[in-house]
């Protein structure tokens, strides 16, 4: 490439990422009425609870009225929002895969997808993920969760011509807030609707160098116009125009991806990043996890409550903070009547008394106080009594936080006041999960696009030997060597956890049990139902230890792999009719009948079944 064409290529290159910056300018302006709430939940759930959204956009101090008025905060936003958060973590779903059919094949391609998920989730710490998404998705109103492909992950298995490692790559998720998500409009509900998305956050410049190799030059955080840095937390956030020293880097810069849906231009689609006027990469959209291997964005967003026509959703909050202001401002009145009648009110007659002292010092015990000759002695003011409608708006407010929160006594307080009987509170908490529906079926909806997405990503880079190693059915710790090619299921259903706690659940199965609905015709609990109830009890490991049904059960499935290739001896320890009966479910099952050389394997499982038969009479 001669000096011109360098020269013509760089123009380009700063001609996209001009218009790349354009282009994010443009959409952080249309969204700043949607970050300036979010900012404002922030405000009130961290306990700063005097601010307001101003005209121009930002927020702004509320000035007090008199200088004598108190501004206490009586926070009941953020103890909602946590007993939410501690609702929605305790129904949180689980993800596993179901097959297809009931053929052995489908049975173990579930089993091997589900425990593909299982693992990519505990080296994603997806529990943590979950919680963080679903915190932003209860103040701000949406969260998202970022699903991408880790080339640095995972085990090493080789090293490069110049001598640096190589890792097989592992799924990486993360928490994105709705802060660095900019759609191309605002009025789509789904990603999928959507032609293009940015993602936008504050990075400084040595993360830029080390990823990319570019050198960009920083900007004072003043400059930076991206909300990344207002997370929930303890304390006061910063106002429009605020510099905090609590912000993440004191020079940083904006890292700005811009992802575009596959088009006509662009049939893979096109990533494009942008840092300090420098474009930094540009290819095709790298994962094919759509529905049918087609490329779309490694996004996945959760909304607390949907908003029709809007790409963000609307959070608890927004509705609380009308009554949160109502609140603190009863409050703060109330106590100001009751310094007043504590304190009291002096009426002097002008020039009777030196009211300086008297208002430096007040009327301390056994003060001595002077009065001119034939004045009048100062007097206290009758204020009267605390009027008792500052008690009734007191307890409505508090009932409006339960009824607009969703969330009952119950789930605030150990012990609800009104409530005593046990119908009341088994009608509470059934209360409590109608109104959180809306919201643990948003997670739900998320959580499964998720492990849909971390399927298809292992099933694109996972390779032809892919060792993995996992917790089965049974307990036991399982190493597989699979293909990628494998990982055909991706229908995931959710387990969702019962609202009802284990002491109902373990009353419920005595129950059962004790109404013979458990037991067979002789009145015995099968393996599976044993299994079963022990798990609900509590005693998840103790039925490993004693029962080993499921151990010959495993075993011998791995003959049933054996003996597609070779002959296998039994072993006097077997328990023979276990064996017999998965030898001949293997073989009325699809898989052997895409086998090849079907008669040979037939002949040897035959040989196999026939030596455990000789076996079970040689013991009787």
């Amino acid at each position: 490439m001669d000096e011109k064409e360098f020269s013509q290529k760089e123009k380009r290159e700063q001609k996209l990422a001009e218009e790349i910056t354009a282009d994010f300018e443009r959409r952080r302006e249309e969204r700043r009425g949607e970050e300036s709430g979010w900012l404002l939940n922030l405000h009130f759930y961290s306990g700063d609870q005097y601010c307001d959204v101003s005209p121009l956009g930002g927020l702004t101090e509320e000035d007090k009225q008199f200088y004598w008025q108190a501004r206490r905060v009586f926070n009941h936003i953020a103890p909602t929002v946590e007993a939410r958060l501690a609702k929605l973590e305790r129904l949180k779903p689980k993800l596993r895969v179901r097959a297809f059919s009931d053929e052995d094949g489908d049975l173990k391609a579930a089993k091997l997808a589900t425990g593909v998920l299982r693992y990519a989730q505990e080296r994603a710490d997806f529990d943590d993920v979950v919680s963080r998404v679903t915190a932003w998705a209860e103040i701000c109103g949406s969260g998202f969760y970022k699903v991408v492909w880790d080339e640095n992950g995972g085990r090493q298995v080789a090293e490069n011509e110049r001598g640096e490692p190589v890792y097989e790559g592992e799924v990486r998720i993360s928490a994105v807030s709705a802060f660095e998500i900019y759609p191309d409009r605002l009025n789509v509900e789904n990603i999928a609707d959507m032609q293009s998305l940015i993602h936008a956050k504050i990075v400084s410049t040595d993360e830029v160098y080390e990823r990319f190799g570019v050198e960009v030059e920083s900007k004072a955080l003043s400059e930076l116009t991206v909300n990344a840095y207002a997370t929930p937390s303890a304390g006061k956030l910063p106002l429009a125009g605020e510099n905090s020293a609590a912000l993440p880097y004191e020079n940083g810069v904006i890292l700005i991806e811009r992802y575009t849906k596959p088009c006509t231009a662009f049939p893979k689609g096109r990533v494009e990043i942008v840092a300090g006027g420098k474009l930094l990469f540009t290819g095709d959209l790298p994962y094919k996890n759509g529905e049918r291997g087609e490329r779309v964005f490694p996004f996945v967003k959760q909304d607390c409550m949907r908003l029709p026509a809007s790409f963000f959703g609307t959070s608890v909050v927004d509705r609380l903070i009308p009554v949160q202001r109502a609140y603190n401002a009863v409050r703060n009145r109330k106590h100001e009547f009751l310094n007043r009648l504590s304190m009291g009110v002096l009426t002097v007659e002008d020039g009777s008394v030196d009211t300086d002292e008297l208002v430096e010092e007040g009327l301390l015990p056994g003060k001595v106080l002077v009065y001119r000759q034939g004045g009048k002695a100062p007097e206290m003011l009758d204020c009267g009594s605390v009027p008792t409608e500052f008690a009734a708006e007191e307890t409505w407010l508090e009932k409006e936080f339960s009824l607009i929160s969703g969330v009952s006594d119950l789930s605030q307080n150990s012990t609800p006041a009104r409530v005593t009987s046990a119908t009341g509170l088994q009608l509470l908490l059934s209360q409590d999960e109608a109104r959180l529906s809306v919201t643990l079926s948003a997670m739900e909806r998320a959580m499964k696009e998720v492990g849909r997405q971390v399927l298809r990503l292992y099933r694109q880079f996972a390779g032809n030997a892919r060792l993995m190693t996992f917790t089965g059915e049974n307990k036991k710790t399982q190493v597989h060597y699979f293909n990628a090619s494998e990982l055909s299921v991706s229908d995931v259903q959710f387990e969702a956890q019962d609202s009802t706690s284990p002491e109902e659940k373990q009353a419920t199965i005595l129950k059962l049990y004790e109404a013979g609905i458990l037991t067979d015709g002789e009145g015995k609990l099968s393996v599976e139902n044993k299994n079963r109830v022990l798990e609900a009890f509590g005693f998840g490991s103790f039925e490993n230890a004693r029962d080993i049904s499921t151990l010959h059960i495993a075993k011998a499935g791995e003959e049933n792999l054996e003996l597609k290739r070779a002959c296998v001896e039994i072993d006097a320890y077997d328990e023979h009719e276990l064996h017999i009966t998965e030898h001949t479910r293997f073989l009325l099952s699809s898989e052997f009948k895409r086998c090849q050389n079907k008669e040979e394997i037939k002949k040897r499982f035959i040989a196999h079944i026939d030596a455990h038969k000789a076996a079970m009479k040689k013991e009787v």
